[in-house]
């Protein structure tokens, strides 16, 4: 397998190291210390810089440092690490004489002086107004990481991280203090290193954000309340997720660095259906007429579906500096295996970073190029919910001639020898006959220049150039020897022979360009205030490109013409400002202001202007306070903004406002002469569409007590959507469509934030940390514009609300006073021992009769209390860590129940039987096929408590006579899991639980080797 772009990042990097000229200065000397704490202990991984330059190094395990190249004369140092204050010592350097700074460092956990990633640069941590979160690599979530977005899952208050599944590379949903939006995207914005990038659908990959190595980052940065999102205007309504990656630093040694981890992961639990014997006996009882269908095996189809799975998860990266020039250089591989059968991900990854200081430390260069190439294998998942309700007592395969012709595999025939129609498919087989795979490569890099003005040093001019650019392709091949697919039509009706299997095609084409520009002006002044005034421009550009192919049967035969090609594309243009005035170290204040304009909306209201502002008082700072020991921090913030939405595209193209007409199915034809034609549509389409607006207020409160040893955050918030996206029903004849993009109505979110950090023990040999943060949020929707008398509401998205069985069935709707997420359905009557009666409702209305109008908004899927605990401790060279997650007030529909809970499996069809759920002899009195998928008896609730990870490491220590250090882990995910739901699993992001991919438990072993 070719991967050109591994070759790139290869070429890039040995032109880094041999093709840019490097000018060492003649008159340098060298620079050497050790860095300890108040203990005198070694304390590895400090950063050691010469002031003014970007020469520096960092500590060795040891706590010793070196750099060389260091210009003679006076110098200072200054020294670092993350939970200690920085120190500066002056030196005099002499040309070819080593110089000695060591350093003793004292602990505060706070950092109030630590640099933070914001919108545009950074900031100190201490002159900060708005309500942000920074997480490093040191504290996140470990074990076998696939999606980048579960490093912080259980980390951040206010955020709620859900993988869709336990399918490697699943996607993740990511909400930040609840969903502003109803029918636009609710995704926060994704910035990596600079790079807003696009993180929706790409064809043949389940999650865009699977593609980038979790191990090539460094710190995660969440920025959640509008004072601190607004500097990025467009799609910043949902949060900004900051994410930068690991760089080389001048005068860093050059370092080879070797991560790798084996896992296995396995099913822990499983659908609660009836054995063979049981299922035998239900049968028998139930319906005897029906026995004569069973078999003759006792199978587990759960176990047949399902496996043990490996992954190997190794990545290589080179660090130092060539001469002036920082590098970071990684290459990673991941081969994970899913635990459903036949599904894999095979992921290659590459990065390079360039971090040159040019012109007497004057421009600033970051490069950055990031690379993947992902082959997924899928499974279809329909085979979850095939194997819990196949017919236990049928084989997997069988010797007999009748089934050679399908693989060997056990299928329900007619007497002539071909397939039933529209009987259960042998889910294995499924799954086996199946090959669902694709391609997907992807680049994301950027050069940002940062220039010092030489009339004007405090004045920088910054360049960013940036690109996202995806490539993927794909194919769906079934078996001509599936059963599922052997009356697959023709393309021509009259012709009725059998043909078995399909392949079909697909690639897509995903283009991302970014140009920003701004001017950052900084001045100190009086010793302890400071002035920031930020100006730029911006341009990012979306495409989206993907060919039509023709689909084919297994003889070769076109069963679907190609269809019309797709593209598309949209471009936001904006300019914005941001200014930041700190005063006595004490009073900070922040404005910003961003005017946006988006391609996806008319000329009219194009343009939307996000203004924010916010103040912080450091009180630590007044002299009441400042001598106070006990008391470490102590910083009131309040902000107020406007965020914006115009993420549309999933529900109605990128120009819902444009007349448009498509191109009707080829099943749709119109005589003319002696040929058919195929005629064009008009679809709907809105002249008066606008922006979604998100209002913010935040309150927050920093605190730090005993040294920083014990520091948190509360955060009081209140957000408002006016103006909200919508699809909402419009009356026929109008619009060419009964439903359309509209601005219709407000909802809101409010809700309360806790951050608790503790250091209660901080020994020679023995160290404890802790985490703690919890969210409460209330969503509700306030309005949806005038609507006819009767109205209800509207209808949720199908793909949120939707459920599997009947036909087009909603168990949502969003309305006036509920939740976004909120259930709509009957309540149900129970009997005396307090069983469920059969097709029994509560008449709320009072009217004598159940119908529609009965029913009621009942609980929601969101959960109300977001919970994490973390817990790190370490003695001598062993270490302990853990991350447990909860979620309170959220419930789930289980439609597997609701599906399966009924005897209809057994009574609904003289051909075949399909198994129930152990539900359905809790639930039926009788022998009745019923089933009620609109009852609240199937709203089940869903809050859990999971120990996501718990992890034990060893540090070996010096290695390879002391050229190396050495470090092992081993590791367990999802390891318990404390819920009171009934199925699977309780965390299902969309409240619907049909053919959840479970979540293994995962076992890790790991190493980490760096010389």
């Amino acid at each position: 397998m070719k991967h050109p772009y591994l070759a790139k990042l290869l070429f890039l990097l040995l032109f880094a190291a041999f093709g840019l000229p490097t000018i060492a200065q003649a008159q340098t000397g060298t620079v050497s210390g050790r860095v300890t704490d108040g203990k005198n202990e070694a304390i590895p991984g400090a950063t050691v810089l010469i002031e003014g330059t970007s020469v520096g190094s960092s500590s060795g395990v040891d706590g010793s440092y070196t750099i060389a190249n260091v210009p003679a004369g006076n110098q200072t140092v200054v020294i670092s690490f993350v939970g200690y204050n920085s120190v500066r010592r002056p030196v005099t350097v002499a040309a070819g004489q080593t110089a000695e700074v060591s350093a003793s460092l004292s602990e505060n956990t706070t950092q109030l002086s630590e640099a933070v990633v914001v919108g545009y640069g950074t900031q100190r941590r201490q002159d900060v107004t708005g309500s942000l979160t920074t997480v490093s690599s040191k504290d996140f979530v470990q074990g076998q990481i696939t999606n980048p977005e579960q490093l912080i899952q259980g980390k951040v208050a206010g955020v709620q991280i859900t993988t869709g599944g336990g399918a490697p590379g699943a996607a993740t949903t990511i909400r930040i203090r609840g969903g502003s939006s109803l029918n636009a995207s609710n995704d926060p914005l994704i910035v990596i290193d600079g790079v807003p990038v696009d993180n929706t659908g790409i064809t043949g990959a389940s999650n865009a954000l699977s593609l980038i190595n979790p191990n090539d980052i460094d710190t995660y940065t969440v920025l959640k309340d509008a004072s601190a999102t607004a500097i990025y205007g467009s799609r910043a309504s949902n949060g900004v997720i900051l994410i930068t990656t690991k760089k080389g630093l001048a005068g860093e040694k050059f370092t080879v660095t070797l991560n790798s981890q084996t896992s296995l992961s396995r099913r822990y639990n499983s659908v609660p259906v009836l054995s063979a014997g049981e299922y035998r006996a239900t049968v028998a009882r139930v319906a005897p007429s029906q026995v004569k269908l069973l078999g003759t095996a006792n199978t587990n189809w759960q176990d047949e579906v399902f496996q043990n799975a490996m992954t190997y998860d190794n990545t290589v990266s080179l660090s130092g500096a060539v001469g002036k020039l920082p590098f970071r250089a990684s290459y990673g591989n991941l081969s994970q295996e899913g635990i459903l059968i036949t599904n894999r991900l095979i992921r290659n990854t590459g990065s390079l970073s360039l971090n040159p200081v040019l012109f007497d430390n004057t421009l600033r260069i970051n490069l950055n190029l990031k690379g993947s190439w992902v082959d997924n294998n899928f499974a279809d998942n329909g085979a979850i919910g095939s194997a819990a309700a196949f017919d236990p007592t049928q084989p997997v395969t069988s010797n007999e001639s009748a089934f050679a012709g399908y693989g060997g595999y056990f299928e329900y025939l007619q007497g002539n020898g071909t397939p039933q129609k529209n009987v259960p498919v042998n889910p294995v087989a499924q799954l086996r006959l199946t090959r669902d795979r694709s391609s997907v490569k992807r680049s994301i890099g950027n050069i940002q220049l940062d220039y010092a003005l030489p009339f004007l040093r405090d004045l920088h001019a910054n360049v960013n150039l940036g690109y996202d650019v995806t490539r993927s392709n794909g194919y769906k091949l079934i078996d001509a020897r599936s059963a599922g697919s052997y009356f697959n039509s023709p393309l021509d009706p009259t012709n009725t022979t059998s043909r078995g299997g399909s392949f079909g095609p697909y690639s897509q084409n995903r283009d991302n360009k970014l140009l920003e520009t701004y001017l950052n002006y900084t001045k100190q002044f009086g010793g302890n205030n400071r002035l920031e005034l930020l100006g730029g421009y911006s341009y990012q550009d979306f495409t989206v490109d993907a060919p039509a192919y023709k689909t084919f049967l297994a003889d070769g035969t076109v069963s679907k013409e190609a269809a019309t090609p797709y593209f598309t594309q949209y471009t936001i243009l904006s300019f914005y400002g941001r200014a930041n005035l700190t005063i006595k170290d004490r009073y900070v204040f922040t404005g910003t202001l961003r005017d946006d304009a988006s391609s996806r909306f008319p000329t009219t209201n194009r343009h939307a202007l996000f203004p924010a502002a916010s103040v912080a008082w450091r009180v630590k700072e007044e002299s009441f306070l400042k001598d106070v020991a006990a008391v470490s921090d102590l910083k009131l913030r309040v902000g107020y903004g406007i965020t914006g939405q115009q993420d549309v595209a999933g529900i109605s193209g990128d120009y819902p406002y444009l007349q448009r007409f498509v191109i009707n199915t080829p099943t749709a034809l119109y005589p003319f002469g002696p040929n058919f034609l195929v005629p064009y549509s008009p679809q709907g389409y809105n002249r008066n569409l606008k922006w979604e607006q998100t209002t913010t207020y935040n309150a927050g409160l920093d605190l730090g007590f005993l040294g920083g040893r014990l520091n948190g955050s509360v955060d009081v918030y209140y957000r408002k959507t006016k103006d909200l996206l919508a699809v909402i029903p419009v009356p026929g004849l109008i619009n060419f469509t009964n439903q359309l993009v509209s601005n219709v109505g407000s909802l809101e979110n409010k809700g309360i934030e806790f951050n608790l950090n503790a250091n209660p023990v901080q020994g020679e040999h023995f160290q404890w940390t802790l985490n703690a943060n919890a969210t409460y949020n209330e969503n509700k929707i306030l309005s949806l514009g005038p609507q006819a008398p009767g109205f209800v509401g509207i209808d949720v998205n199908p793909n949120a609300g939707t459920i599997s069985g009947g036909t087009g069935t909603t168990i949502g709707v969003y309305t006036v006073g509920g939740s976004s997420s909120a259930f709509y359905v009957y309540k149900q009557a129970y009997a005396p021992d307090g069983k469920p009666i059969d097709g029994v409702y509560a008449d709320l209305n009072g009217d004598k009769v159940v119908d529609t109008n009965d029913r009621y908004l009942y609980k929601q899927a969101a959960p109300k209390v977001i919970l994490g605990f973390s817990s790190n401790l370490s003695y001598d060279r062993l270490s302990l860590a853990f991350t447990l997650r909860s979620q309170l007030g959220n419930y789930v529909y289980n439609n597997i129940n609701s599906n399966n809970g009924n005897y209809q499996g057994i009574l609904a069809s003289s051909n075949f039987v399909s198994n129930v759920t152990k539900d359905a002899n809790y639930t039926m009195f009788t022998a009745t096929a019923q089933q009620r998928f609109s009852s609240d008896y199937y709203i089940q609730n869903a809050s859990f408590l999971r120990m996501e990870n718990i992890t034990l490491g060893y540090n070996v220590g010096k290695v390879f006579n002391s050229q190396g250090n050495l470090r092992l882990t081993a590791a367990v995910q999802n390891v318990f899991l404390v819920t009171k739901y009934t199925g699977l699993d309780p965390e299902v992001f969309t409240g619907i639980d049909n053919n959840v991919y479970p979540r293994p438990r995962t076992f890790t072993f790991g190493l980490n080797l760096s010389l």
